[in-house]
């Protein structure tokens, strides 16, 4: 980011908290993504990544605190009208549509554009990902789980989302499968998509990001640049192995 032009905040979320009945998930979570970033949440299971990410896109209500995107508010905005916002979450276990094919899956994606606007969105997810065009008529259920990852992106990506999160896009893939999504990830940074990514992985999610976050039950525990991050030994000592 050229350091000339000031970062301008896409989204910002502020002492937020969630419940889960009589649990309280998250507690008093703030962070935010600047226009043009790599931003990584990493924890270990059960810190609450997945649910700040679910409240982010409207899935989940927090019971207090603030969520803006470009500016504006979206606490208590359904999941689909965030959506049409130009934010998109690519879950967590990919959740494709199993009978589906490929294609249908992408269409299902596009629901907030305009009808005229979906075939130039299926040729840029296409030319994004050249395997689901091979496979553009197969039923998802019978894809690699690498093939579900792209797909699961893909269809995030037919929104044309300001900001993309995507939940644990590494989880269950061969070493080889995890590289190519990172290198896709940071393809479609480079190429002006905002990022928000959630990841296991803290080693790969370090290496891409700008900024990372580290959620411990529920609270930021250490926040900077992601290379700071990497280098901190609480890190290291509970992500890197040491």
């Amino acid at each position: 980011m050229s350091e000339a032009n000031p970062a301008k905040v896409l989204l910002q979320v502020h002492e937020i908290h969630v419940y889960y009945g009589s649990i309280h998930a998250i507690k008093g979570v703030s962070f935010e993504v600047n226009e043009g970033e790599i931003v990584t949440l990493i924890g270990a299971n059960g810190a609450g990544k997945s649910t700040t990410l679910n409240t982010v896109s409207g899935l989940l209500k927090p019971r207090s605190g603030g969520i803006t995107f470009e500016g504006r508010n979206i606490v208590g905005m359904s999941a689909s009208k965030i959506v049409g916002l130009g934010m998109a979450l690519c879950p967590e276990g990919r959740r494709v549509f199993q009978q589906m094919t490929v294609r249908e899956n992408l269409e299902m994606g596009g629901f907030s554009r305009p009808k005229e606007e979906i075939a130039g969105a299926l040729d840029n997810v296409f030319q994004r990902f050249p395997r689901l065009k091979e496979r553009e008529k197969q039923v998802a259920g019978t894809l690699s789980g690498g093939e579900q990852q792209m797909l699961a992106m893909g269809r995030a990506l037919m929104s044309k989302p300001k900001l993309l999160m995507l939940d644990e896009p590494s989880m269950g893939l061969a070493p080889i499968l995890v590289e190519q999504i990172f290198d896709i990830i940071g393809e479609l940074n480079r190429a002006g998509t905002t990022i928000l990514l959630v990841e296991q992985n803290a080693q790969m999610a370090l290496s891409i990001a700008d900024r990372a976050y580290v959620l411990g039950t529920g609270k930021i525990t250490i926040s900077g640049d992601a290379k700071d991050v990497l280098a901190d030994d609480r890190v290291r000592a509970a992500y890197l192995g040491g």
